[in-house]
């Protein structure tokens, strides 16, 4: 399989780090469905996730928009993570299907308990342990038949499951990643700028403590919006690389979807709103639209758990102007 990831160099990451840097770890589980070790068969394969997290985001969506549900079954972990007083100790993934949201004062329907394993585990780093490993990150690729992680790089499940979505099972004829190398190239031009300033770019911003980092990821995220609100506007556009809906357009929405609700303030992104961009503000709600997408995406988990990582655990309510999210997704026009 193609190398799809992008990854953050590790270079002296732990002095980074101490200076305050938000620096993205590598994953250590690479395998591929379609391989001898791992065919490609309906009902074989399992995905562990957390709807909050962006980068389970794009599996979800690709597991939604390429018709995999019943082929491809699912277990879904509590958006906030196990606190100080857990025994296990704090900031683990937790299958917690009764706990409940501070949000809605209630349990969240999404929730699951975990059912791929046969062990009932309650912890996603207990699926890890299991073959050895120390890693304890979402989204997680399980093969079912073989009891084994086949992968935990979220790039990597995205691409195996657009290559092999036949099959495995797929209903949709949907094509991530068409047989063409002009556009495959600039598939992946996009991938990259959009991974570095966009969706990780996010992250240095929000999770950054120096105060130049944070400056430097902010105008990346900004500068990269700009570039593609031009892209978009060049042509009137209705997807990042023409007519047709593709892995690109996939990678960024997450980020987008969360941006005006969530990352504006919890990730001091404040610079603007997507609704200030007319054409990724239409872009963002044409992805919306598009069959499987609205039901792979849950803005409730992304408030929980975001918000429910700061210091007092309350959950803002807006913003609801012009409308409530994600409801605003549906109404391109607000854009203007």
């Amino acid at each position: 399989m193609t190398d799809t990831s992008v990854e953050e160099s590790q270079s002296n990451a732990a002095a980074r780090r101490a200076k305050g840097e938000f620096v993205r770890g590598v994953s250590g589980f690479r395998a591929a469905i379609g391989s001898a070790e791992f065919p490609a068969e309906p009902g074989r394969y399992h995905l562990f996730v957390a709807l909050n997290c962006p980068w389970c985001h794009r599996v979800t969506l690709a597991r939604s928009v390429l018709g995999l549900h019943a082929s491809i079954s699912m277990d879904v972990v509590f958006p906030s993570r196990t606190d100080q007083d857990d025994p296990a100790g704090p900031n683990l993934w937790q299958f917690a299907p009764t706990r409940r949201a501070t949000l809605t004062g209630a349990a969240l329907p999404e929730c699951t308990l975990e059912t791929a394993t046969g062990k009932g585990h309650r912890l996603i780093k207990e699926i890890y342990a299991a073959e050895g490993a120390d890693e304890g990150s979402v989204p997680v690729l399980y093969d079912k038949k073989a009891g084994r992680i086949v992968n935990n790089e979220s790039a990597e499940i995205l691409r195996m499951l657009g290559q092999n979505a036949a099959a495995l099972g797929g209903a949709a004829e949907v094509d991530l990643y068409p047989d063409d190398a002009t556009l495959r190239a600039e598939i992946d031009a996009l991938n990259a700028e959009i991974y570095t300033d966009i969706n990780n770019g996010a992250y240095k911003a929000g999770f950054s403590s120096d105060q130049s980092v944070y400056a430097a990821a902010f105008q990346a995220y900004f500068d990269r919006l700009a570039q593609l609100e031009a892209r978009l506007a060049a042509d009137n556009r209705p997807f990042l690389c023409g007519d047709h809906f593709t892995e690109a357009d996939l990678r960024l929405f997450p980020t987008l979807y969360r941006h005006d609700p969530v990352y504006y303030l919890r990730m001091k992104l404040n610079g603007a709103r997507i609704l200030d961009y007319p054409y990724l503000w239409r872009w963002l709600c044409r992805v919306y639209a598009l069959p499987g997408v609205r039901a792979a995406s849950a803005m409730n988990h992304c408030r929980q758990g975001y918000f429910g990582r700061s210091w007092n655990n309350v959950i803002p309510l807006g913003p609801f102007v012009p409308m409530a999210y994600p409801e605003a997704y549906e109404h391109p026009e607000l854009a203007g």
